[in-house]
């Protein structure tokens, strides 16, 4: 068995118990699905706050992504990324929030350095509210993490789009033409 885990995850695999399952999957909450409410702890520009989805989508459709763990490469490419296209998802309506399953303070310093203060970053402590999107994977530890999965959520709690993908660099992408393809139909 250990045998099997680590040529699975030298192969890019996630292994359970039963099977072997690649990382990259639909993730399970899909287009149309209606999103959990939550509130978490989280950071905007290094300041702590609560966010609650519910008032989030008051003011607009989320672009929100679970990404598994603050300053790694892959992770801080995306953030990077997101960052970069923050503006232009504002000026479509959208906000964009990051969520992960690291602590406050590290997702506070996150915010700040990698995410260039322009969207907020949440603390989802052992991965509670990624399972509630069906967004998680799990180290052979049995150590819970978010999956690299990215939603779309219309005002209304819809998914508007639901996209998994270990890499991260289709995530921005894939979330803008969705916003996009919502704000073209209300116009």
């Amino acid at each position: 068995m250990r045998m099997l885990t680590k040529l699975a995850l030298v192969a890019g695999l996630s292994l359970s118990l039963t099977h072997v399952v690649p990382t990259v999957a639909n993730a399970a909450l899909q287009q149309g699905a209606r999103a959990p409410d939550f509130t978490l702890k989280a950071a905007l520009g290094g300041k702590p706050f609560s966010l609650s989805l519910r008032q989030m989508l008051k003011k607009g459709p989320a672009v929100l992504y679970f990404f598994p763990a603050a300053f790694t490469p892959g992770c801080t490419m995306e953030a990077h990324l997101f960052a970069e296209a923050s503006d232009d998802f504002n000026k479509l309506g959208a906000r964009v929030v990051g969520v992960t399953a690291g602590n406050i303070e590290r997702v506070a310093e996150f915010s700040k350095s990698e995410c260039r203060d322009k969207f907020a970053v949440a603390s989802d402590p052992g991965a509670a509210v990624a399972a509630r999107y069906d967004a998680v994977m799990q180290r052979p530890d049995g150590t819970r993490l978010s999956n690299r999965t990215s939603f779309v959520i219309a005002p209304d709690g819809t998914i508007l789009l639901s996209y998994t993908d270990s890499k991260p660099q289709a995530h921005v992408e894939k979330t803008m033409a969705a916003v996009q393809a919502w704000k073209a139909k209300r116009r």
